[in-house]
């Protein structure tokens, strides 16, 4: 890894506008797209961003390392290969701890700022309350991030310049799939801790919202194709979707959401976030379940 994706904590604090200004510098995001799309999917990893913009580093009151376990370590690398088989690969770019893409951006813990947000149902959500919200309280290790509260107004900022992108982004990619096949197919890609793996835990949740985001059919496939790969796979507990699934899975108008959640456990160690031997496993693996998906003419059973 490039240490200058991971920013800087020894750099001199610089005020809003340069620090905003440098947050900018490049997209929040990667598109990999396939050199023709024969598939109407989509791979989104919204978590695996490795860019930590100075403001945050100068703000925080944690180790690098600490904001790091809010990742999701390398998810964006094993899913790469879905673009050799006709699917636009989408990552987030900017790390989790700076703003969370995978939130509502009205999800805001009023505790963390200088003034109320705005009235919001949002505002109560369980992540919020759980310091999870569109701009993290707490780093993946449960630590406080900041050493002050923030303003509203760089909330706002850091929105607009990641989250909408992002977004704006991914609705396009949804909106042309569905144009080009008469249907999408969002694959939202994540991983998880291994601290509650034990002789019968997962290696592998798919999240379809209980069958509200996602046709069961995709599921199921995913689930077949996982387990003949030899994981352990469960559906919908103790993840069953998040923001981006319950935005974008509408099966009635023939876009589909689904979410994957992989056990950190099978190809990174936890303590140091350094790739193990089983890596290379998991991301052929995964490549293996981008073929199958695109191998199964999802446009002709679900447009």
């Amino acid at each position: 890894m490039n240490p200058t994706d991971l920013g800087s904590n020894t750099a001199p604090a610089a005020a809003d506008g340069e620090r905003h200004a440098e947050a900018q510098a490049e997209p929040p995001f990667v598109l990999i797209e396939p050199l023709r799309r024969t598939a109407p999917l989509i791979f989104a990893s919204p978590h695996s961003g490795r860019r930590y913009p100075p403001e945050l580093l100068a703000d925080a009151r944690v180790s690098l390392i600490s904001l790091r376990r809010s990742e999701d370590a390398y998810v964006d690398e094993l899913f790469a290969g879905a673009a050799a088989h006709g699917a636009s690969v989408l990552s987030g770019t900017i790390a989790r701890a700076y703003v969370d893409l995978n939130r509502d951006p009205a999800e805001l813990d009023p505790e963390m700022f200088d003034e109320r947000p705005p009235p919001s149902p949002h505002t109560n959500s369980a992540r919020v309350q759980a310091g999870l919200g569109a701009i993290p309280r707490i780093s993946g290790d449960g630590q406080a991030i900041y050493r002050r509260k923030l303003s509203l107004s760089e909330a706002d900022r850091r929105i607009n310049a990641v989250h909408r992108p992002y977004h704006a982004l991914l609705q396009n990619l949804v909106a042309e799939t569905k144009e080009l096949f008469g249907c999408a197919v969002l694959i939202d890609c994540h991983s998880m801790p291994n601290n509650a793996r034990g002789a019968h835990a997962p290696d592998v949740v798919l999240g379809d919202r209980f069958g509200a985001s996602c046709h069961p059919s995709v599921t199921a496939l995913a689930e077949a194709t996982l387990r003949r790969l030899g994981y352990r796979v469960a559906r919908n507990t103790p993840f069953a979707g998040g923001h981006t699934t319950q935005t974008y899975g509408r099966p009635a108008t023939s876009v589909h959401a689904l979410q994957i959640e992989i056990n950190r456990g099978l190809y990174v160690d936890e303590r140091t976030l350094e790739r193990t031997n089983g890596y290379a496993r998991v991301r052929a693996d995964m490549t293996r379940l981008a073929e199958a998906l695109s191998a199964a003419a999802l446009h002709k059973s679900l447009a």
